[in-house]
């Protein structure tokens, strides 16, 4: 199971744009995924450690994307290997 969390916030439309993205792929049921979207507009930690940059998408805790990512982008990302040894 690969874990993909959103670091977003109310308001942004690259959130938006990256959440439908996300949910268009896991949709398609071809990887066995669980996705977490967190409102960093709630954390100040997470405000000060992400709110230039979002949306940031992390899979297994490594951050893969930015700003935008498409479909494509996501699927290569789903089907990389994985370091499983990583916490």
């Amino acid at each position: 199971m690969i874990t993909l969390t959103l670091y977003s916030k109310p308001g942004c439309h690259l959130c938006d744009e990256m959440k439908a993205a996300i949910n268009r792929v896991v949709s398609a049921k071809k990887f066995e995924v669980a996705v977490a979207e967190i409102d960093i507009s709630t954390d100040r930690d997470l405000e000060l450690r992400f709110g230039l940059e979002i949306p940031v998408l992390m899979a297994d805790g490594r951050k893969v994307a930015k700003y935008r990512v498409t479909e494509a982008d996501l699927l290569k990302i789903l089907k990389a290997p994985r370091d499983r040894s990583r916490p």
